[in-house]
């Protein structure tokens, strides 16, 4: 029986345009983020560079502006739909089950989109979870096995009662490793509103 739902963030409630970063930086000629540049990003998705380093570390080796950076790095990030803001309260709100958020994020995304958002939207969502547990604060990224231990024994959770739902197939093979019930939702043909469709959810 499944008693706790972890959500992923990005093109599960928030909508991604994952090309639109390489999109902005082919307009100053830049068509491709090397491997070893991309170690880096990952670290600062987990918090184990600072925002400043990270900024300028990619400013030099791409050669842009810093400002020019920042704006094509955010580009990734668009709507959030609000039906899947009135879902989620919904679900919140039923406490038939503890609701956790896992996500791959950054500071600078992260930033974006409070802004964006709005502090009173920001908080409304953010209080629909029990924990919000984004990577570069709790130093883990998925699909590395630690991030979902690390989630279950924080809040004595048993895989077997728990349900991962993330658009990465990596991610949720990773979890499913564990004895975690998952869902690899595909954006633009599944929505997370459709929760209560899921056969894994209702066994």
């Amino acid at each position: 029986m499944i008693k706790n739902i972890i959500f992923d963030f990005g093109d599960i409630f928030i909508n991604l345009d994952k090309e639109a970063t390489l999109k902005a930086l082919a307009k100053f000629g830049i068509h491709e983020i090397g491997k070893e540049s991309m170690k880096v990003a990952y670290r600062y998705e987990e918090g184990k560079i600072s925002t400043e380093d990270f900024v300028a570390f990619f400013s030099r080796q791409l050669k842009i502006t810093k400002k020019d950076l920042i704006v094509a790095w955010n580009a990734i990030l668009l709507d959030f739909p609000k039906d899947r803001l009135a879902f989620l309260k919904k679900l919140a709100e039923s406490k038939k089950y503890r609701l956790f958020l896992l996500s791959n994020t950054n500071d600078l995304h992260i930033s974006w989109i409070q802004n964006d958002w709005g502090e009173e939207l920001y908080n409304e969502f953010k209080d629909c979870f029990e924990q919000f547990y984004l990577s570069h604060e709790i130093n883990f990224r998925k699909p590395n096995t630690e991030i979902y231990q690390f989630v279950l024994n924080e809040n004595k959770l048993k895989a077997e009662e728990t349900f991962f739902i993330d658009d990465t197939k990596e991610n949720t093979d990773a979890a499913e490793r564990l004895g975690i019930k998952t869902w690899n939702l595909i954006p633009g043909k599944e929505d997370v509103v459709d929760l209560q469709t899921q056969k894994e959810l209702n066994a």
